[in-house]
């Protein structure tokens, strides 16, 4: 006896027994589960019955011979006993009946198979009856036989069957998708309609073998899947587009994103978006892709419609469809049944339209008119909220700038401004800096307590009343202790932190005071700046300090000063003494470079890794050197020895790269007319360069104890050194006597601009 007959007859004695004991409807659902079980394991009634009957007889439930008699009372646990039975075969019995069931069936399937003409007919028709397309295919990815759906869904129907590789339907645009009849798995591919129509087909195909020759083949079906394959396409295209201008805030942003997705997205060869500032001024022309004109002439790329390449017919189709009613779409030509492109409105205000051209004239289908409605809607949205932002960002702009500080600096001087929090491009931190009447100079940086929007309106108040002392005439320290009352009236410019300085070029005096401030340093050229730490005193409406500290200074020639704020130096986890080190360490090289490359070579030199983290405002100021004087043989092979040092020395006095080039170019000119011409070749003297920077101002003059030699009436190809030093300065004067020759150059030192956005 096997081991599942052994299992199946114990529970089938566990059941009976606890029936017998206590007949329910739920000991009679066990027997009909007991049935089902027999079904599935395999055991026949037959083993069942005999089973039961053992059982019955083991509890004396039926006699088994004359002389054996059943116990008293048993009738009715007998009667239990036979439920229970008929109960356990009738699940055997709805099995039996439907396998019985399914004989007859398939004998009536038999039946009506035999009334058509032959079993080919029958399996025609059963194929021809499918909503599916279905095809077969030879090993070879020939595909032998297709039923009229097939042939409704792809043009290609059973009339011309076969269809060898390549089949006829290919989407050759789309190589990497299988072809039908080439592998067994399920997929979508696209493909081409005898109509030219493009459809996605969803793909089942099984492999299995020929019964009559044991080949390979692959048997499918194919269903049109188009709808729901555009409709996640223009759901994917319409959230590719929100992504990209999404992170665009101004409209060149958000067109230059914007018109690429949207040519991507629908096929088009040429988006443009045209936008009036007023009608009295051109239009601003915006483009992906290259460009055509109405007329049809030859396309163009998009970077030239920088010069108004686009036609009068174009502008013109522009100009009017802006007119148009907002979220209106036209085809173009209207009314005709192929479109060249679509053009629509943008925005809300009549100033914008959007032209697409395609690539070849086509229908636009429904769906089609749905993806453009919703792609320009998207686009027409972000434009608006670039335009918006645009304005705002320009009027706050505005603000910030004109609480800030003055754009122009007075020569020598170089800052740097950088918010903590941005897009804002001030905060609590501010500098100015304020020429006054009798030729000195005010310098003020300040930090107000907090970051953002509500130090900045503190700043601004504090900022405005600073400047207003210093041009009254008010001292460092007078300024800081009428400051005090002007802190104490403004909420939130308690502890506000100041230094306030007077600069006097002429004589290289600094005058300074501090309330609570970072101290300035100073360097001399070639030695470590030094703190300085005189004048200090708390901060700002802390306390009744009746008049302020204020210490005095000289400041070397050459010498670089630069006033900063906390965040510049401090930093958590690292002792402040350090940055002050590193600060002043970095300034030991200054005099070799412009103030504002000090200014980038101090943030680079103490930026943590993770940036700065507070408002930073930082003042560098570079007072003229002493003056350059050289005397050299008048030799040709020193003009070089000229010309790296006058360029060394003119970036010691804060000249830029660029207005310092043209006075080297200019002294050099001079220093190689006095070479060539001033001397006779067995007489060379010399020549002597001496420059100096006074007055916002840089003069250079050149002297020899040659001979002055006329330019001549026809100076050639050459001669051209006085008018060219003429060219690069602002002013040339020319000394010629019988002891020699002296030119002066001069030229005026040009205000510093400088932007309130950060350079970082």
């Amino acid at each position: 006896m096997s081991a599942v007959l052994a299992a199946f007859r114990e529970a089938y004695a566990n059941a009976l027994r606890l029936h017998l004991d206590s007949p329910t409807q739920n000991t009679l659902s066990e027997g009909y589960e007991l049935g089902r079980r027999a079904l599935v394991e395999g055991v026949s009634i037959l083993d069942l019955t005999e089973h039961h009957f053992r059982l019955l007889d083991a509890q004396g439930l039926i006699a088994t011979s004359a002389t054996r008699q059943p116990q008293a009372g048993s009738s009715d646990r007998a009667q239990a006993a036979l439920e229970f039975l008929l109960q356990t075969l009738a699940a055997l019995d709805v099995a039996t009946r439907g396998f019985l069931d399914s004989t007859r069936s398939y004998e009536l399937q038999r039946l009506r198979a035999d009334d058509l003409e032959g079993r080919d007919a029958f399996r025609t028709a059963l194929v021809e009856s499918l909503q599916d397309g279905f095809f077969v295919a030879a090993d070879d990815g020939t595909i032998t036989e297709v039923n009229s759906a097939f042939g409704a869904l792809t043009g290609y129907g059973p009339a011309t069957a076969p269809y060898p590789l390549p089949h006829p339907w290919t989407d050759n645009s789309e190589p990497h998708y299988p072809a039908l009849g080439t592998e067994a798995a399920r997929f979508v591919m696209p493909a081409r309609h005898r109509d030219g129509r493009r459809v996605w087909l969803a793909v089942s195909t099984s492999s299995l073998r020929s019964p009559e020759d044991d080949e390979r083949i692959y048997v499918g079906t194919i269903r049109d899947v188009t709808a729901e394959h555009d409709a996640q396409a223009r759901d994917q295209a319409v959230s590719r587009l929100a992504t990209a201008v999404g992170a665009a805030t101004t409209v060149a942003e958000v067109l230059a994103v914007g018109l690429e997705e949207l040519r991507r997205a629908i096929g088009g060869e040429t988006a443009v978006v045209s936008m009036w500032a007023n009608r009295q001024t051109a239009p601003e022309l915006y483009v992906s892709g290259p460009v055509r004109g109405t007329d049809g002439a030859a396309p163009v790329p998009g970077d030239a419609v920088a010069r108004k390449v686009i036609d009068a017919r174009a502008r013109a189709l522009l100009d009017r469809t802006r007119m148009r009613p907002h979220r209106a779409m036209f085809a173009i030509p209207e009314g005709a049944a192929s479109s060249e492109g679509i053009v629509a409105p943008l925005g809300e205000t009549g100033d914008a339209a959007l032209w697409v051209r395609f690539a070849a004239p086509r229908a636009i289908s429904p769906g089609d008119w749905s993806l453009l409605t919703l792609l320009v809607g998207h686009l027409s949205l972000a434009l608006q909220r670039a335009r918006n932002f645009d304005q705002v960002r320009s009027t706050s702009l505005t603000l910030q700038r004109a609480m800030l500080g003055p754009i122009d600096l007075p020569p020598g001087f170089a800052v740097h401004y950088e918010p903590a929090l941005p897009p804002l491009e001030i905060g609590g931190d501010w500098y100015d800096v304020v020429p006054l009447r009798d030729g000195t100079l005010g310098i003020v940086v300040g930090d107000c307590v907090g970051r953002g929007l509500s130090a900045a309106v503190v700043m601004g108040q504090l900022r405005t009343a600073a400047q207003a002392l210093l041009l009254r005439g008010a001292g460092p320290a007078q300024l800081l202790t009428e400051l005090d009352a002007v802190a104490a009236r403004i909420p939130g410019a308690m502890c506000t932190t100041v230094c306030a300085a007077i600069l006097d070029p002429a004589r290289g005096v600094l005058r300074y005071s501090s309330a609570g401030h970072m101290p300035p340093v100073l360097a001399a050229p070639g030695r470590a700046g030094r703190l300085l730490e005189g004048g200090r005193a708390v901060p700002l409406a802390t306390f009744d300090m009746g008049r302020r500290p204020e210490a005095t200074t000289a400041i070397d020639p050459g010498a670089t000063l630069v006033l900063y704020t906390d965040g510049l130096v401090e930093q958590r986890g690292i002792d402040i003494a350090d940055h002050f080190d590193q600060l002043a360490d970095e300034l030991s090289g200054a005099a070799e470079y412009l103030p504002w490359e000090v200014a980038d070579a101090v943030l680079s030199r103490l930026r943590p890794d993770v940036g700065y983290d507070d408002d930073i405002a930082m003042v560098v100021y570079r007072h003229p050197p002493p003056p350059l004087r050289l005397d050299v043989p008048a030799e040709p092979t020193r003009l070089g020895v000229v010309r790296r040092t006058l360029t060394a020395w003119l970036s010691s006095a804060a000249v830029g790269h660029e207005l310092a080039a043209d006075l080297v170019s200019a002294a050099n000119e001079a220093c190689t007319n006095s070479i060539e011409h001033a001397y006779l070749r067995e007489d060379a003297g010399k020549v002597q360069l001496t420059a100096e920077c006074a007055d916002d101002s840089i003069r250079l003059e050149i002297i020899d104890s040659g001979t002055w030699r006329p330019l001549p009436e026809d100076p050639g190809p050459r001669g051209r050194g006085l008018a060219m030093m003429r060219a690069l300065t602002d002013d040339m004067e020319i000394d010629h006597t019988a002891a020699g020759t002296r030119v002066r150059l001069t030229v005026r030192l040009p205000s510093v601009t400088f932007s309130a956005a950060s350079r970082v």
